[in-house]
């Protein structure tokens, strides 16, 4: 085992051990973890945990952590009873990221419950998708979608009128971010787009855009996991040759 992992079961039997023999009336209800956590917790072997996806049959059918239960908030909501077991037993709920609250509904009800060792696992399936860690992955994951497009004068119009309803974002390397953008166009690499995507607001449009598409693709479909609203695609290929200028680091 190595180190690493095996110091942080211990601290988590620890802080395990301390939440269930203090005596306190204002205990938190969950504790939050990272996606390093929680696969030390799994690598180490040491605490076997529940995990559960909160999200919808649909979105768990598609993909999700290998292992995982299906549990719907929705569905639980509507049968508590469904968690009956061992309150010792650490349980771990996620969903589609930070900005998804089906987790932490769950952790609370199960919490109410009287479970004693509640987690989520905020980051959730994008960025445990992301970082190449183990899922099943159902029939339809790799099924092609339609990306809403827009042309070079039509972002550039956007761009010109100065509203602040929408957020551009070039999701290729910063290096090559740096060596020339869409002026006004923030950097979220898409190699770690879901674990930078906490920036972006759910209530306004977001437009990405790499160089030829493929990368802006991607991030196109963790956006829609991600459960954004108004996405859209552009390319740098089409604005540079529409003429338009580009912004240097």
């Amino acid at each position: 085992m190595k180190l690493r992992n095996l110091v942080f079961v211990v601290m988590l039997l620890c802080c395990f051990a301390g939440s269930a023999l203090a005596a306190q009336p204002q205990a938190q209800e969950y504790s939050v973890i990272t996606t390093e956590e929680l696969k030390n917790m799994l690598d180490a072997g040491k605490i076997n945990p529940l995990i559960f996806d909160a999200r919808t049959p649909e979105e768990y059918e598609e993909v999700h952590i290998k292992g995982a239960i299906s549990l719907p908030i929705s569905k639980l909501e509507r049968d508590p009873a469904l968690l009956q077991g061992d309150l010792a037993r650490p349980l771990v709920f996620y969903c589609n990221g930070v900005k998804c609250g089906k987790s932490k509904k769950a952790a609370k009800l199960a919490a109410g419950l009287g479970y004693q060792h509640v987690l989520v696992y905020s980051e959730g399936m994008p960025v445990w998708e992301e970082k190449g860690l183990p899922i099943y992955a159902g029939p339809n994951y790799e099924a092609k979608i339609e990306t809403k497009r827009l042309d070079p004068a039509t972002l550039k119009t956007l761009l010109e009128s100065g509203a602040g309803t929408f957020q551009l974002v070039d999701v290729r390397d910063k290096n090559e971010y740096d060596e020339g953008h869409i002026p006004g166009a923030i950097n979220i690499p898409a190699a770690a787009f879901a674990a930078g995507s906490k920036v972006l607001d759910k209530e306004k449009k977001i437009i990405v855009y790499c160089n030829s598409g493929g990368r802006s693709y991607n991030a196109y479909r963790k956006l829609m996991k991600l459960g954004y609203g108004d996405i859209n695609q552009a390319l740098l290929a089409d604005w540079k040759a529409a003429g338009f200028p580009a912004s240097k680091l």
